[in-house]
């Protein structure tokens, strides 16, 4: 029979652990409310504002004279007289005498050609006489028919051809006389000078280079892809040159003259001529205004914008922010979706799209990680009081280069 001490004791030690587990129970905190976090993806956008757009094309080239002449000496002599303004740089107009070969040779042979005429005009007018008084005694003598012979006819045109070769003679005596005066065919820019005074120059020699100064070309290469912006492959089209003068930039004004019609065998480019109409601004016709501007210098490196085709409504996005014809854009109801657009051109690290956008759409500009068509977003301007989302979202910005693509 069990004892009071073993009936008494396993209930004390029941009793005491039940204390114990109460106890610990008391001192337990109560577990803590975990915040709730919004994992909505957070975007930045751009509102697309369209704006009427001209696709001009865009060149290069060197300025160039239209019509460059290189003189040569068409007598032989030496060089008695030279022009003060024929000099690299100087300015001469059409008609100007640059340069003046010895004529003494050439009026000495000019005035033996017209003793020569002289002596065949007299000795023509003798025969003329000489026939008639032929004709008039051969009537006498018969009634028969005469011959030419008879009539000197044979003896009347050897001096009518002697009278024509004076003349000849007379016309190039004249001719190599004008030919000792060297004169500028156009207004012109003296371009170099090869002759002094008193040398001596024979057929053929070199006596200098003129640039015509009326009109100023510029060789413009332009892609083949790129002509498809021009109004009539560039007909007519207004350019502006601009390049640098004095260190200042300054551009002019000028126009596609012409199409070379073919296309270069080494850079494969097509080339459109522009004009620059008195690049000097040496015209007597020139405003105030025009003789203010800078003068385009022969031989200056310029940059070109040509005309190209104008485009109604047109928005400039950049390049990366369009992945398989498709950019992703914000909804009115914060939703990601994606819609399809026509680009129009490339132009660097940006796209001219021409059709698929709208004013006042909202263009996500930001990257997301896993994108899909119809996720829910928010945009950064409404969590920007939220800092641990803020600073994950910068986060993710610098870590993540990914483009926002279209999901799957």
């Amino acid at each position: 029979m069990a004892t009071k001490k073993q009936i008494i004791m396993p209930i004390v030690i029941l009793i005491g652990g039940v204390l114990t587990m109460v106890g610990l129970s008391s001192l337990k905190k109560p577990p803590e409310e975990k915040e709730v976090v919004d994992n909505t993806p957070i975007v930045a956008v751009e509102t697309i504002a369209l704006t009427p757009m001209n696709l001009d094309v865009k060149s290069y080239g060197i300025v160039k004279p239209k019509y460059e002449t290189q003189l040569v000496a068409q007598v032989t002599g030496q060089i008695v007289e030279l022009s003060e303004t024929f000099v690299r740089g100087g300015f001469v107009k059409k008609g100007q005498l640059l340069a003046r070969i010895d004529p003494s040779d050439y009026q000495a042979a000019l005035i033996d050609a017209q003793a020569t005429l002289a002596s065949a005009k007299a000795s023509l007018q003798t025969e003329m006489a000489q026939g008639k008084v032929a004709e008039t005694e051969w009537q006498r003598i018969t009634d028969a028919s005469p011959t030419d012979l008879s009539l000197r006819k044979p003896q009347l045109a050897q001096e009518l051809a002697r009278v024509k070769a004076a003349q000849a003679s007379i016309l190039r005596a004249e001719r190599n006389l004008q030919r000792t005066e060297i004169i500028a065919p156009y207004n012109a820019m003296i371009d170099s000078r090869t002759i002094g005074l008193g040398s001596f120059v024979t057929t053929g020699s070199q006596i200098g280079k003129l640039l015509a100064t009326a009109i100023a070309e510029v060789r413009l290469p332009v892609a083949d892809n790129q002509l498809q912006f021009l109004v009539d492959q560039g007909k007519n089209a207004k350019v502006i040159l601009h390049g640098n003068f004095a260190g200042q930039k300054v551009q002019w004004q000028a126009h596609i003259a012409r199409d070379e019609g073919v296309v270069d065998d080494k850079s494969r480019m097509s080339y459109l001529v522009a004009q620059v109409d008195d690049p000097y601004h040496l015209s007597t016709k020139a405003t105030a205004q025009t003789t203010a501007e800078k003068t385009l210098r022969f031989g200056s490196y310029v940059n070109a914008k040509i005309q190209g085709i104008s485009l109604s409504l047109a928005a400039s996005i950049p390049r990366y922010l369009v992945n398989e014809g498709k950019v992703a854009l914000l909804g009115s109801d914060l939703t990601l979706h994606y819609t399809a657009v026509n680009i129009i051109r490339e132009e660097g690290a940006n796209v001219i799209i021409g059709a698929g956008l709208a004013n006042g759409d909202k263009l996500i500009i930001s990257a997301l990680d896993y994108p899909v068509d119809g996720m829910k977003l928010a945009l950064m301007s409404d969590k920007k009081d939220d800092k641990p989302v803020s600073d994950e979202l910068d986060k993710k910005s610098t870590e993540s280069t990914q483009v926002a693509s279209v999901g799957n």
